[in-house]
């Protein structure tokens, strides 16, 4: 059988400069796992940070940490054309490309709340993950350290999901990245295993996560039609600029025909 023009498989694809940097990304933040967790271990005072207002009272290689996490959400409540994937940017406008034809909207609605629905079985799932970690921390299996660094391994997860294999396509069965229902739900999953460290470096990375996963949900009753590949030309294999998730195009993609005239 002829292989699609449109979504050509990862073997005969050169990586994308956003995947190359994403990859770059993931090294980084590898390196930065690594290197918490042994400064914590070794001087496990470090962890003061994370404690009430101790964030204003002396500098830590965790304060960059701190910036980087808030510059990243900050960029995904920014509109920006180029230096962002689509999956987290198609909630603005700039990056909506309307069909040519009328959109059906009875099987937009239909996509949104089959979508909703998949998407909050992955809350329940994390919510009962997160309560575990909970229960840990109360019974003194886990400390701050423990949950600090938790946090920190889920910043990398985050990436292994978008570029080697992702557990809640399971669920979701979303075709790539570019048309997750929960693209920018990355930031509030990631530090909600702080939830118990009763200190400003925490809360505030936690009280912004949630700002970025509301903006992204009120955008989805808003602006619906945003977020459907069958009414946003953008979200579609052959308009994909990203290519993010090549190794999956050929095997997860329905055969259906383009959108594009």
């Amino acid at each position: 059988m002829r292989q699609r023009d449109d979504c050509p498989s990862a073997g005969s694809q050169k990586a994308s400069p956003l995947r190359k940097q994403y990859i770059v990304r993931l090294v980084c933040r590898i390196v930065i796992f690594a290197v918490s967790a042994l400064l914590l271990l070794r001087d496990p005072s470090r962890a003061e940070v994370l404690r009430g207002w101790n964030f204003f009272r002396k500098l830590s290689p965790f304060h960059l940490l701190w910036l980087v996490w808030v510059f990243d959400m900050l960029w995904q409540l920014i509109p920006v054309k180029n230096s962002l994937p689509l999956g987290s940017q198609k909630l603005f406008r700039i990056r909506f490309q309307p069909i040519k034809q009328a959109i059906n909207y009875q099987a937009l609605r239909r996509h949104i709340i089959d979508t909703t629905k998949a998407a909050y079985k992955v809350f329940l799932i994390w919510f009962l993950a997160i309560a575990a970690l909970c229960i840990l921390r109360h019974f003194h299996v886990l400390n701050d350290i423990a949950l600090f660094l938790i946090t920190i391994g889920c910043y990398v997860c985050d990436l292994i999901c978008v570029l080697v294999w992702c557990p809640f396509r399971l669920i979701m069965k979303n075709r790539c990245c570019t048309t997750c229902r929960i693209f920018n739900w990355d930031h509030l999953m990631m530090f909600t295993p702080m939830l118990l460290l009763r200190g400003f470096y925490s809360q505030s990375l936690i009280l912004m996560a949630f700002a970025v996963w509301l903006v992204w949900e009120l955008c989805i009753m808003m602006y619906p039609e945003r977020f459907w590949e069958h009414s946003n030309e953008a979200l579609t294999c052959a308009n994909c600029t990203d290519k993010l998730c090549t190794q999956y195009c050929r095997k997860l993609r329905p055969d259906r025909p383009s959108h594009q005239s």
